[in-house]
C-alpha cells in the first residue's frame, strides 16, 4: 500500500525537521568534549528523556505490541527488573564514573587493570551496538517498505543517512535534544493510534476489557491481561523470576557498563542529576512498556473481530499493518513520524557513543595518543560515518532473520554486556585481580555464554557435550544471559586471580 501525498509530505517534513533541528543544535560545536558529552551541562530532566528515548527504538514501538498481540502482558515483568537494576547502577557504578573526567565507561577498566582490558571491553560494546542497532534500523525500514513501496535496502539507507547527518554535525547535544523531541513525538503518535484503535473495537473500552479477559483461542479462552507468571522455567523469558532477576542484572549491564547509556550520565551536570534521571527513567519505562503492551492486546481484540481473521507473517508487522490500513489521512503521516522518531533516537545515540568509544578507547590510545582537540573532533565525526555505514549493512541483512526482531536485539545485548559487567565486578570486588586474571575471566565468560547460546560443543562433539559442560542451561532464555555472562566472568576471573594475582588497586580504583 502506498500512502497518500499528504501523509508522505508530513513524514518527509518531519524527517527534514529533525535533521535541521539536529544541525541547529550543533551550530556552536566547540570541540571534541562538546561533541562527545555536550560539555557536561545537560540537566537531569533532559538526560531522563534521552535515556528513555534511547532504549525505546522501533523495537519497542512495533515488536512489543506484536508480542502482546500473540501472547499477553507477561512481558511487563521484565521492566520491573529493569527498574531495580537502575537503582543498583546508581549506588554501585555512578559514584565511580564521577570520580574523574571520563569520556567512556571503559576508562575505569584502564585505571583498574590496564589498556588491553579497556580496549577489549570497548570492542565488545562496539560490535554489540553495531549488530543490535543495525537490526533496529531494519525494523524501521520495513515500515517504509510497507507504506511507500520502497525496497528494504533503499529504506535502510535513507533512514541511516538522515540520522548520520545530524549526529555528524550536532554531536551529543544534538543527540540528547532530538531524543527529547522524538520522545514527545513517538508517545503522541502512539497515543493517537491507540485512541483510534479503541474506537474501532466493538463496545469501546468495556468491549476491549471484556474481550481481552476471555480472548478466544483454539485451546479455549485466555486472559490476555495477565501480567504475573510465577512458574520457574529457565527457558521462559517471560516469568517473574526472569523479569526480576534476569531483567535486573541485564539492566545493571546495559545501563551500568554500556557506553550508550553511560555517556548520557557523563554528560549530566553532576552525579546527582545523573542519579535522579536514571532512577526516574525506570518508572517511565514501566509505564511506557505497559502502554505499548496494551496496544498489542487491543490489536489482538480488533483483528479477532474481523471476518476473516487476518494472518500475519511476523508479529512485528501487526501494528505496522494497522497503522497503514486503518489510520485516516494526515494522522497516518504523524504516526509514521512517531515510528521513525523511536528509530532515530536510538540510532543517533548509538552512532555517537560508538564513535566516542572507538576514538577514545582504541584509536587514539593506540595510534594517535598526542592528537590535539581538533583532530579528535574530526576523528570522532569520521567514525560516526563509519558506524552509520556498518549499521546500514547489518540492517540490509536483517531481512534474513527468522525469529522476532525484539528477541534477536535483546539477546545480542544481554550476550555481551553481561560479560563486560563481570569484568567491572572483578575490578570492584576482587582486590588482587590484575589484567591477566581479568582477561582470562573475560575470555572464559565469553566461551561459556557462547556455548550455551550457540551449542558449539554439540556441533563438533557428541550430544552429551553441552549437558556435561553446562548442565540445565540448554535452551536458556535470553534474560538470563547477562546473569550467566557476568557470573561466569566473575567466577573464572576470581579463580584466575588466585593463580595470577595482580597488584593491589589504587584508591582511585
Amino acid at each position: 500500500m502506498r500512502i497518500a501525498t499528504l501523509d508522505l509530505a508530513i513524514l518527509a517534513a518531519y524527517l527534514l525537521a529533525m535533521v535541521a533541528f539536529g544541525l541547529w543544535m550543533g551550530r556552536r560545536q566547540t570541540g571534541a568534549a562538546d561533541f562527545m558529552l555536550g560539555e557536561r551541562r545537560i540537566p537531569w530532566w533532559l538526560v531522563l528523556f534521552s535515556i528513555v528515548a534511547t532504549e525505546t527504538s522501533t523495537v519497542t514501538f512495533l515488536s512489543i505490541p506484536g508480542h502482546a498481540y500473540r501472547h499477553d502482558l507477561a512481558w511487563l515483568q521484565l521492566p520491573l527488573g529493569f527498574a531495580i537494576g537502575r537503582v543498583v547502577v546508581t549506588l554501585l557504578l555512578l559514584p565511580r564514573y564521577f570520580k574523574g573526567e571520563l569520556f567512556t565507561a571503559y576508562e575505569l577498566l584502564r585505571d583498574r587493570f590496564g589498556g588491553a582490558t579497556r580496549q577489549i571491553a570497548s570492542l565488545l560494546f562496539i560490535v554489540t551496538r553495531t549488530l543490535a542497532d543495525g537490526l533496529r534500523l531494519f525494523l524501521s525500514a520495513i515500515v517504509l517498505q510497507e507504506v511507500a513501496g520502497l525496497q528494504v535496502e533503499h529504506a535502510v539507507i535513507g533512514l541511516g543517512a538522515a540520522t548520520v547527518v545530524y549526529t555528524f554535525v550536532g554531536g551529543m547535544r544534538a543527540v540528547i535534544w532530538t531524543d527529547f523531541v522524538q520522545f514527545v513525538v513517538y508517545m503522541a503518535g502512539a497515543a493517537i493510534a491507540a485512541w483510534i484503535l479503541l474506537g474501532r473495537i466493538d463496545g469501546g473500552l468495556d468491549g476491549f476489557l471484556d474481550a481481552a479477559r476471555a480472548f478466544p483461542t483454539p485451546a479455549g479462552p485466555v486472559d490476555k491481561l495477565r501480567i504475573l507468571d510465577t512458574s520457574f522455567d529457565l527457558g521462559n523469558a517471560f516469568n517473574l523470576w526472569a523479569g526480576l532477576i534476569g531483567g535486573a542484572v541485564l539492566a545493571v549491564a546495559t545501563h551500568g557498563v554500556d557506553q550508550l547509556m553511560v555517556q548520557r550520565y557523563l554528560a549530566a551536570k553532576s552525579r546527582a542529576h545523573a542519579s535522579v534521571a536514571l532512577v526516574a527513567s525506570g518508572i517511565v519505562v514501566i509505564l511506557q512498556f505497559a502502554f505499548f503492551l496494551l496496544i498489542g492486546v487491543g490489536l489482538a481484540v480488533f483483528y479477532a473481530q474481523q471476518d476473516p481473521v487476518p494472518v500475519f507473517a511476523k508479529d512485528d508487522r501487526v501494528f505496522t499493518t494497522f497503522i497503514v490500513n486503518e489510520l485516516p489521512r494526515g494522522v497516518l503521516g504523524i504516526v509514521l513520524g512517531a515510528v521513525f522518531s523511536a528509530a532515530m533516537s536510538t540510532l543517533s545515540g548509538s552512532l555517537n557513543s560508538s564513535a566516542t568509544a572507538l576514538s577514545n578507547d582504541i584509536w587514539h590510545p593506540l595510534f594517535r595518543p598526542h592528537a590535539g582537540d581538533r583532530e579528535r573532533l574530526v576523528t570522532a565525526r569520521l567514525f560516526v560515518v563509519l558506524f552509520g555505514a556498518l549499521q546500514v549493512l547489518v540492517g540490509i541483512r536483517g531481512r534474513h532473520l527468522d525469529e522476532s526482531i525484539v528477541n534477536a536485539v535483546l539477546a545480542i545485548a544481554s550476550f555481551t554486556t553481561g560479560i563486560v559487567l563481570g569484568v567491572f565486578l572483578l575490578g570492584i570486588f576482587v582486590r588482587r585481580c590484575g589484567q591477566t586474571a581479568a582477561l582470562i575471566g573475560l575470555v572464559a565468560g565469553t566461551a561459556i555464554v557462547s556455548e550455551v547460546r550457540f551449542d558449539l560443543l554439540a556441533r563438533v562433539g557428541p550430544d552429551w557435550a553441552l549437558a556435561a559442560f553446562a548442565p540445565g542451561l540448554d535452551g536458556l532464555a535470553w534474560p538470563w544471559y547477562a546473569l550467566l555472562g557476568s557470573s561466569a566472568t566473575l567466577a573464572c576471573g576470581t579463580l584466575a586471580a588466585l593463580l595470577f594475582p595482580g597488584p593491589r588497586p589504587s584508591s582511585r580504583s
